[in-house]
């Protein structure tokens, strides 16, 4: 996702009519970076959406729907008006280093017709792709709160969060800030989208506190077959998180088809074969999970490396997933409801590292480490990348969260609504009237 060459930052960044009119716009890219825009609304608020809905308790499905849903309409709209300008506005000064600043307000001076710095299709096009990924991130952090977390706290804390936490980290990795200029390679998002929101999740989870009944009853999932569903829908929109992320119909974007297939794939196998050699059973829950783990962990790879590179992340993902719901969660004894944390923390933290080990010279962005033949510098940039992400999202999350909750006088719905469910209690619905 980061930009191919150093040098188009200042175009990207800079609404000058005369690139505008300099440059050409292909057909060809710009349906596609359409198409591909639109396969990741379809990841959301379709994929997302069945995802998490079959992993929670039928009581509260509607709800889990509606967190997801309402994070990502909040995302969109925080996006156009200062998002976008705060993640890829850059200028002079120690402040650039970790933010932009509002000088693209409402996407103030950025004509309709201005073609954008990273390929040939409209700046506009480029808003929209960068908008989903802002608004997914958000509601992936969801997950880990769910069945528990007050509505109206939820919406004040995701306007604060994408406006605090998203757009700094995405203009540090890929807007102009110090990792990028340190040669961060990010493809698609597995630092500025998965370890961001799985962290957001564990942060969120501890500070919200268990569920009252964690551990103490079963707490099965409403549907396992819709959790497929929205697994199989994921999948297939991801093709335009990752290969979308190639801004382009491109050579880069066919490495990127085939690397997010190939993992994912074999992160499936590798979860399942986990489940069968613990527990005897191999479970559709399981297979579905290790997908989306697999997918996580390709992310930052994507564009970068080969099918041996993606075999290799994709193995080694759905064990590290499986052992973040499994054995980690456990351990620790913190209450990630649908296990972001387990899921996008940790195969994303597995990605973004792995990225340093695998990319191959020829497709790594011109300006890193890597690029210039230092696979060691490179390892260790992507180490910076995790440490700087987990930190700052951590102590920003903590603190929007207590704004947040005195902002709408608590964080947590009361033990009535909680042992009812949320559906009923808070939005008057429920998700299966049988």
């Amino acid at each position: 996702m980061r930009l191919k060459h150093l040098s188009l930052l200042s175009m990207l960044l800079a609404p000058a009519l005369a690139f505008a009119e300099e440059a050409k716009l292909d057909t060809g890219d710009t349906a596609w970076m359409i198409t591909a825009t639109a396969l990741v609304v379809l990841m959301s608020v379709g994929g997302l959406t069945l995802f998490y809905g079959g992993m929670t308790r039928a009581k509260n499905i509607v709800n889990t729907i509606m967190m997801v849903l309402s994070a990502y309409a909040i995302a969109i709209v925080v996006w156009i008006l200062w998002g976008y300008s705060l993640a890829f506005s850059d200028g002079e000064g120690a402040l650039y280093a970790i933010v932009g600043d509002l000088k693209y307000f409402l996407l103030n001076g950025i004509d309709y017709k201005q073609i954008s710095g990273v390929g040939a299709f409209p700046e506009w096009v480029f808003i929209a792709f960068q908008s989903t990924f802002a608004a997914i991130t958000i509601a992936l952090a969801s997950g880990a709160i769910i069945e528990r977390m007050k509505f109206s706290t939820w919406v004040v804390f995701s306007i604060l969060w994408v406006t605090f936490v998203y757009a700094p980290i995405a203009h540090v990795v890929w807007g102009g800030g110090f990792l990028f200029d340190a040669g961060a390679l990010d493809f698609a998002g597995g630092t500025v989208v998965h370890i961001n929101a799985g962290v957001t999740g564990l942060v969120l989870a501890i500070l919200l506190g268990k569920r009252k009944d964690y551990k103490k009853t079963a707490i099965l999932p409403s549907s396992v077959v819709l959790t497929s569903l929205g697994a199989g829908l994921l999948w297939f929109g991801w093709f335009g998180f990752n290969a979308g992320s190639a801004f382009g119909a491109n050579e880069v974007a066919g490495v990127a088809l085939l690397t997010t297939n190939v993992a994912t794939a074999m992160a499936l196998l590798s979860w399942v074969m986990m489940e069968w050699i613990t527990a005897k059973k191999p479970t559709l829950l399981g297979a579905a999970s290790g997908a989306i783990a697999g997918l996580v962990a390709i992310t930052p790879a994507a564009g970068f490396v080969d099918a041996k590179g993606a075999l290799i992340i994709g193995l080694i993902a759905g064990i590290v997933g499986w052992f973040g719901v499994f054995v980690l969660k456990k351990a620790l004894g913190y209450d990630d409801s649908l296990d972001a944390f387990g899921i996008h923390g940790l195969a994303g933290i597995w990605g973004a590292i792995a990225t340093g080990f695998f990319a191959l010279q020829p497709l790594a962005w011109d300006g890193s480490p890597l690029q210039n033949g230092d696979r060691i510098g490179q390892i260790i940039v992507q180490i910076e990348s995790v440490v700087f992400t987990i930190v700052f999202t951590a102590i920003m999350t903590t603190i929007l969260f207590f704004i947040s909750f005195l902002l709408t006088g608590g964080a947590r719905v009361d033990e009535e609504t909680e042992t009812i469910g949320l559906d009923e209690e808070v939005h008057g619905e429920r998700g299966f009237n049988l």
